[in-house]
């Protein structure tokens, strides 16, 4: 599937659901991003080069299983990533996340893990969450919506609305 495709695709229907480097083992029903050319991908793109070849606010539910953990922090490269995800997510949209838990064996036996994680890295995308980590790099705003700290975590964020939020307040505060 081409750009151009999810696009008429968009036409048809209200939003697309998003497998995010779902590689040879996508969700059914999702269209699959993946930086591997297979079979299985619908759109061929790195995941660290933004924008994507997606519109913006054109999907209405994304996963991303496994991933997060392979994405390079330096330079913000997470937070971009996690912004870009937000870019093309309709507000209200949710994302589901799996990865392993940064201080697990999981996360540790990988050579090519780079990017741990744990409860509190997702405060940081959360501007109510109390521990106020989010106003440190302001990212694009998310809701947690579930956490499930084990050695595979479960995250869900739900997409949060950018104009509710001024210097991290909402405007009706």
């Amino acid at each position: 599937m081409t750009p151009n495709n999810v696009t008429e695709l968009l036409k048809q229907n209200s939003g697309i659901r998003l497998d995010i480097g779902g590689g040879s083992n996508p969700n059914p029903g999702f269209i699959n991003i993946d930086i591997r050319s297979l079979p299985t991908v619908d759109i061929t793109h790195d995941l660290e080069s933004f924008p994507w070849p997606l519109p913006d606010e054109s999907v209405l539910m994304a996963t991303c299983s496994h991933l997060v953990e392979h994405i390079n922090p330096a330079r913000f490269g997470f937070i971009n990533f996690m912004n870009e995800i937000w870019r093309v997510m309709k507000v209200g949209g949710s994302l589901a996340i799996a990865t392993p838990h940064g201080s697990s064996s999981f996360y540790i036996q990988d050579p090519t893990h780079i990017n741990p994680c744990n409860a509190v890295t997702f405060a940081y995308f959360d501007p109510l969450h109390p521990s106020g980590l989010w106003s440190i790099y302001q990212p694009k705003p998310w809701q947690i919506s579930f956490m499930d700290e084990k050695a595979i975590m479960e995250v869900i964020l739900t997409k949060r609305h950018l104009t509710e939020w001024v210097n991290g307040r909402t405007e009706h505060e």
